[in-house]
This record gives structure tokens, sequence and C-alpha cells, in this order.
């Protein structure tokens, strides 16, 4: 993906302030043998971006000065309430950098299991994305968890995802922390009003 930025001359909250009211978020790009670079960008443009999934994970292009630099988006704010981006940080990098990044799962083939397909079974998501090292041009978009052998019962972990080359997957606490679970539905028992009916017909009196 390629977003176009600009140099910002001025710094500081009332310059962030009055650049916000013009339509522009305040950003800045570090990384790399160059120095950090205070940049802004237009804000429709950068929301709309910010709403597909490849601009949080994947490598980004970022047209500066005339020039293209490889970059990875690394942290946003947002306004509390409005639909506000606030500020936007990216990292430079090249071939040699190593990163640690959020990277999102992909769930497919669930409605063709035998857990789903036969025994009606739902898929319970423990985890929905996974934090990976690897070299920055090897950041995957997405990772896929094909759960088309799937049977009832069954637990996907970590350790059953498959990865490309170079690509680590980070834990914390457990080892092998579960990623998805194949649950039996829980059926609903209703009673029926017996023990009302009953009362009803013992409160009754002859004539």
């Amino acid at each position: 993906m390629q977003f176009t930025a600009f140099e910002r001359s001025k710094q500081g909250t009332g310059a962030s302030r009055r650049l916000r009211n013009t339509g522009r978020t305040p950003g800045i790009v570090f990384g790399g043998t160059t120095a950090p670079a205070v940049i802004e960008l237009d804000h429709n443009s950068l929301w709309f971006a910010l709403q597909k999934e490849a601009f949080h994970a994947a490598l980004l292009d970022m047209e500066l000065n005339g020039n293209t630099e490889k970059v990875v988006l690394r942290n946003v704010q947002y306004h509390p309430f409005k639909p506000l981006v606030l500020h936007v940080d990216f990292q430079r990098v090249d071939e040699n950098t190593r990163v640690r990044k959020k990277v999102p799962l992909h769930f497919i083939n669930a409605e063709n299991s035998p857990a789903v397909k036969q025994d009606k079974c739902l898929v319970n998501h423990a985890m929905t994305e996974v934090v990976v090292d690897c070299l920055a041009m090897q950041i995957p978009e997405f990772i896929t968890v094909d759960l088309g052998n799937a049977v009832k019962g069954q637990s996907i972990h970590t350790n059953d995802l498959v990865l490309p080359a170079g690509v680590k997957v980070i834990v914390h606490g457990k080892p092998n922390p579960g990623i998805a679970t194949l649950v039996e539905p829980k059926e609903e028992i209703i009673a029926a009003p017996v023990a009302a009916a009953a009362g009803d017909k013992k409160g009754k009196k002859k004539k």
C-alpha cells in the first residue's frame, strides 16, 4: 500500500491543533539512518486507509518530498469519542530491519469442517491476531487458519499455525496458547410450568 506524507514545519500542541482544524493529521517517521522527521497527512485519506486491515500489518510505501521509503505503522492515537486521528507514527525499515508486529488471523473453511457441518459445533475464537517477529520485508499481511478438518472438541494452538518462512510467533505466559476451540452448542431446557398449574388446582374450592 502507498500513501503520501508532507513535511511539517511547525511543532507543538497549538500547531498540531491548528493543523487538525485544516483537515490534516500530524505524525512522525523515525528509524533507519535518517533523523526522525515530523510529517502531516490528509486526515480523510488516512482515516480510510486505517479502515483497511493491511494498513496496520503490511509493509507500506510512504512518499515524502518526492522520495519513496518503506515504512510500517507503529502507533495511532484516536480521539476518545470523535472519528478523528490525533497523531500517527511510522518506522522506516529496510531488508535488514527486524520488527515485531501484530498480524491478524484469517479463519477459513469452518463451515466445511466435520465439527460444524456434522456436529453443529461453534467456533470459539480465543485470539484474532498474533504478534510475529521477522524481517520487515517478510511481514505477512495475515496468517490463515484452515479449520476444514477440525473435529468436535478440537483446540487449535499457536504451534498449529502454518507460518511463512522466517516468521516466528511471539507468545507471553503459556508456551502454546489456544487460538480457537470447536465447541458443541448448549441446549436450553425450558421447564414446563407444572408446579404453577398444580397450585391453581389446589386453590380451587367447591361451592
